[in-house]
């Protein structure tokens, strides 16, 4: 922590621990979750299989992983020798060779951290949720609030997890690395953000595999209640709650989390360097690295006040009021903790204090809430949309379809304005910075990272709200199979439909931040460039030029920019056709164990390992073979098309994806919404032919808001983290080098495998099919 004075020393060590206060409260939560009650045997013979089913998916799913994570830990390592260490790093160890030694080291461990990290939010977070919805299923019968409470406690823990992991890891960076630190935090944040988008993937597929075919042979053919117990598919839905909506969604915006705070900081050096003397002149005013770091611990803070307060009583019954109330109080602590240590740590030479980097964050925190207002009014069933889309299922599916196609196209271009208006926001407060461009440039970029620290400022209660979805809809679960009385029920349908519009509403948060993180990213892209390239004429190289900015009327910048547009898409279909087959197999699979004389009379119970095995296959298969596309297309763009290729690339999959994103996620949440509404007594109520042409929408939305959509978060910011990482390389190697060429018809041969692997329908599931089948 070379050139911090002691204030600023003693709050980095405050940062650290309040890192560590973060984390131990998670696990006091969790204490406290499991020392309640439980409930009847029946509940607990249902939350058995749930529990089974789920920690064996997570841990298969951590065995298919691990190798690969190994792998890439041995390369992110040796990539010292490809991608020397910056000069900031060798000015920190002292020489060169010192330098290497610590890139390499700290460039493995930071991504291997990452990993573990990002997988112990999810698996953690996860474990809590599915030992949370027994007991808020229990806790149903004694009142609303003391359910409520046991639900959003466990969504808490996880919540917590990950603000303390995040934090933790980035200033434990910070502590060893000093100015050397985004040598190691690239890899800190793409080994999260790599396995967010396993666990987004995998999880997604699971969720909506089974969820999909349970809907369709279950409420449309069978015309039997969602989480029936004579469906074989149910505990295959419910186990894909907690994989796909808690472990998945943990890991996402903890990968955001970690990727806002790696751009921040990266971003703040550059910046750092450049307002004190000139670039590479070795003075840095590390006022904008630390205030990132103070400002996620104002958040775990103000996180810790704001879930206190989230309760309600049996008279108002308003879980939604609750948590926003909870919301509200903890942005209000957050803003004024960012007064306050704008006047400690953000002064001037001349004494005065410097507002814009607070400005910046508030711009963000206001960027969460507008998006938190817009999703919810599209998705919730008190606002016009989703009505309208319910209204348009008496005259059949297709309406219903068609109407929920334009609602989500429509709440993605106001998403895009709201991102935008904040984007532009930093623009008008760091105007005029500086007299020099360059440094103006930065400072905008750095107004943008803070914009995605202000965003995600209050992550402990944004993923308490999320997880809050799956294990009230869990304990909804529990409390029909288990046959509970008529006010527990009550209860618990209440907090599932408000569990509904919080998912919906904290993916809108989740999309809104992995775009500013990757607008923040893209940044920095262009300030690594220029600094490679400005080594390379330092070092009489000719024919260089520096990258100041990305020009579309090139032919191959353009042919960049339409490969990027284009990933999501293809991302998006490959997802998509996963679950469709997967929930095929599903949809088979029930129907034959319908025929089992005397399982629809209840006197036989079905054999739910099958649906389980068989939503676990298809989501284990998609693991690898997207990891592998995400990773190859930019190292193909960069290598083939060249470095201002690569950053079009970069802009048009930050563009597309999060148009995709928005589109599919609110699509998805009115569709299921929208069937919500009619099952409230509306347009005829449940059963009714309404009914069943919503249900048809909601399984057509449900693999677009809980597998394609998701999952583009975290492979914008993969692939983003890739060409960070790259971008040197590609700088300064030649292209028509034998060693390149080979690489790439490699790497080539591996996209091309990876295509076709996800596309074909696996073995395993073809042979629990036949086994199915044959079982007749």
């Amino acid at each position: 922590m070379e050139g911090l004075d002691a204030l600023q020393q003693a709050a980095v060590w405050a940062v650290l621990a309040i890192s560590v206060f973060g984390i131990v409260y998670a696990f006091v939560l969790r204490a406290q979750v499991l020392a309640e009650d439980k409930g009847t045997a029946k509940m607990q013979e249902v939350w058995g299989f749930i529990k089974q089913g789920a920690n064996a998916y997570l841990s298969q799913q951590f065995r298919t992983i691990a190798i690969l994570i190994v792998i890439l830990t041995f390369v992110l390592a040796a990539s010292v020798l490809i991608v020397p260490p910056t000069q900031e790093a060798v000015e920190r160890f002292g020489s060169e060779e010192a330098a290497v030694l610590w890139v390499s080291i700290g460039r493995a461990v930071a991504f291997l951290m990452g990993s573990l990290f990002s997988y112990a939010v999810g698996f953690v977070g996860m474990s809590v949720a599915v030992e949370g919805n027994v007991r808020v299923a229990a806790a149903a019968r004694k009142g609303y609030n003391p359910a409520l409470q046991i639900a959003y406690k466990s969504g808490s823990v996880t919540g917590m997890l990950t603000v303390g992991l995040g934090l933790f890891g980035g200033t434990l960076i910070f502590i060893v690395f000093g100015i050397a630190a985004p040598d190691a935090l690239l890899g800190f944040g793409f080994g999260g953000s790599l396995i967010a988008l396993f666990m987004r993937v995998g999880g997604g597929i699971y969720t909506k595999a089974a969820d999909v075919g349970a809907d369709l042979v279950g409420k449309v053919e069978a015309g039997i209640p969602e989480d029936d117990p004579r469906n074989a598919a149910v505990i295959a839905d419910l186990v894909g709650d907690n994989v796909g909506d808690c472990a998945g969604m943990a890991s996402d915006v903890f990968e955001s989390f970690e990727v806002t705070l790696v751009s921040a900081l990266i971003l703040g050096l550059v910046l750092g360097d450049a307002v004190s003397g000139t670039i590479g002149d070795g003075q840095y005013d590390l006022r904008f690295i630390l205030f990132p770091l103070i400002l996620r611990a104002i958040g775990v803070i103000a996180s810790v006040i704001g879930n206190s307060l989230v309760r309600t009583d049996e008279r108002r019954r308003n879980a939604m009021a609750a948590m926003n109330r909870g919301f509200y109080v903890a942005a209000v602590i957050g803003a004024l903790g960012g007064v306050v240590a704008s006047f400690f740590f953000m002064r001037n030479a001349d004494g005065s204090i410097d507002w814009r980097p607070l400005l910046a964050t508030l711009a963000g925190l206001a960027l969460a809430i507008g998006l938190d207002k817009l999703t919810e009014y599209f998705t919730s069933t008190h606002y016009s949309p989703v009505k309208e889309t319910a209204r348009s299922s008496q005259t059949g599916a297709a309406t219903n379809i068609l109407s929920g196609l334009a609602l989500g196209m429509e709440s993605s271009v106001w998403a895009v304005m709201v991102i935008c208006v904040s984007i532009f926001s930093s623009v008008l407060i760091f105007s005029g910075f500086s007299p020099d461009p360059f440094v103006s440039f930065t400072a905008v970029l750095y107004g943008v990272s803070l914009t995605g620290i202000g965003m995600l400022l209050l992550t402990g209660n944004t993923i308490s709200m999320d997880s809050f979805g799956p294990i009230s809809d869990n304990a909804n679960g529990i409390g029909e199979m288990a046959g509970l009385d008529k006010n527990a029920r009550n209860v618990m349908d209440d907090l599932d439909a408000v569990g509904n519009t919080t998912k919906a509403v904290t993916k809108g948060i989740a999309i809104g931040s992995a775009v500013i993180a990757a607008v923040a990213l893209f940044g920095s892209y262009l300030t690594d460039v220029n600094k490679v390239q400005q080594q390379l004429i330092d070092a009489g190289e000719q024919g260089v030029q520096l990258l100041t900015g990305i020009n579309v009327a090139q032919p191959t910048v353009f042919i960049g920019l339409l490969i990027g547009g284009a990933v999501p898409f293809l991302f998006s279909a490959l997802t998509i056709r996963a679950v469709s087959r997967a929930a095929s197999q599903i949809v088979t699979e029930v129907r034959r164990q319908f025929r089992i004389p005397g399982l629809m009379e209840g006197k036989v119970q079905p054999d739910y390992t099958r649906a389980v095995l068989i939503s676990t296959t298809a989501a284990q298969k998609e693991l690898i073979s997207l990891g592998i596309i995400a990773v190859m297309v930019p190292i193909l763009v960069g290598f083939l098309l060249g470095v201002e290729a690569l950053g079009g690339f970069l802009a048009g999959i930050i563009l597309s994806g999060q148009l995709m994103a928005v589109f599919q996620s609110n699509a998805g949440g009115a569709w299921d919404n929208a069937k919500k509404y009619i099952e409230e007594g509306n347009f005829g109520g449940k059963h009714s032919d309404p009914h069943k042409a919503a249900v048809v929408g909601d399984t057509v939305g449900d693999p677009l808001k809980d597998t394609a959509g998701p999952a583009l978060n975290p492979m914008i910011k993969v692939i983003n983290l890739v060409a960070l990482i790259i971008a040197p390389v590609v700088v300064t190697v030649n292209p028509g080098s034998p060693g390149v060429i080979i690489g790439m018809i490699f790497c080539f041969a591996l996209l091309v495998w990876a295509i076709w692997q996800s596309k074909r329908e696996a073995e395993q599931i073809s042979e629990v099919a036949k086994a199915s089948a044959s079982a007749d």
